[in-house]
């Protein structure tokens, strides 16, 4: 192992120099960069995000949503380009004072109520229109306990595993072996899980699969760090079988098109604010 040794000093200094992909935007303080209220269209839930893994999660959720005849669902997706800190805004960060997408408010009850964290946005819908969240207490309670542990399991993929083999300036030893090995393992339990049921959950497609597919699915088809081959993803034989039969559902691939502001121009829906938004796509 060839890391160059560190040693902590007594009191931590912010470095803005420290590099990687995302340097311009991290910092360790909360709160609005710059003054800017956020759109609002006229349907009664507006979604302020980015095609990143948890915006997907929500995206294809009120996607599937409206598949099954929810009118009220109807939404405007308004684009958050992390990037270039729009998540800092003051309208944003009324919306979710953490600065982190997505965000919803949903403005069809008085007064206005907002709800930030994926896996709350998830839960929230799933009760508001009695969908995907099944209604048994023994299916309820195993839904979400895997809706949880995506939540909890995500940041070691994505903060953890993600950042040190794709983002960080440069490539370290200890933290991609520390992080693969913890990711492989993630996987391993979802592919145990689903070696005996259809979705993550049992016999019904719910919000943990709507949770977990952006993520590990995007992994193990190489869509997200371009790290398969490194993860031998080709291994994980039923989170593959889960993985291509969610993407054909045509409520998936709605939603992964939902502000997502890369890849080509026919699978991008900048922002969304009815389904003619999605004529001429690749669907």
């Amino acid at each position: 192992m060839s890391d160059t040794k560190y040693t902590p000093p007594k009191v931590w200094v912010w470095d803005k120099e420290s590099g990687g992909k995302f340097a311009n935007i991290n910092r360790p303080i909360a709160g609005a960069t710059h003054n800017k209220e956020l759109p609002v269209g006229e349907h009664p839930l507006q979604l302020y995000s980015l095609a990143t893994p948890n915006g997907v999660k929500v995206t294809v959720m009120l996607e599937e949503l409206l598949a099954l005849g929810h009118t009220g669902a109807e939404y405007d997706a308004w684009l958050i380009n992390i990037s270039n800190g729009d998540q800092f805004s003051s309208g944003f960060v009324e919306v979710n004072p953490n600065s982190k997408i997505p965000a919803l408010l949903d403005r069809s009850i008085s007064p206005a109520t907002r709800v930030f964290e994926s896996g709350s946005i998830l839960l929230y819908l799933a009760e508001k229109f009695r969908a995907f969240l099944p209604t048994d207490p023994a299916k309820r309670t195993e839904t979400l306990s895997w809706l949880f542990w995506q939540m909890g399991s995500a940041p070691m993929l994505g903060g953890g595993f993600g950042h040190f083999y794709a983002y960080a300036p440069e490539k370290y030893e200890y933290p991609i072996n520390r992080y693969a090995m913890e990711v492989k393992r993630q996987l391993d339990v979802l592919d145990r899980q689903l070696a005996d049921h259809e979705y993550i959950s049992g016999s019904e497609y719910t919000i943990a699969d709507m949770a977990i597919w952006p993520w590990y699915g995007a992994l193990v088809t190489n869509k997200v760090y371009e790290a398969a081959e490194f993860l031998e993803a080709h291994t994980y034989t039923n989170v593959l079988r889960w993985t291509h039969e969610i993407a054909k559902r045509p409520a998936v691939i709605r939603g992964r098109m939902v502000n997502r502001a890369w890849g080509e121009p026919n699978e991008q829906v900048l922002e969304r604010h009815s389904a003619s938004d999605f004529d001429g796509k690749a669907i």
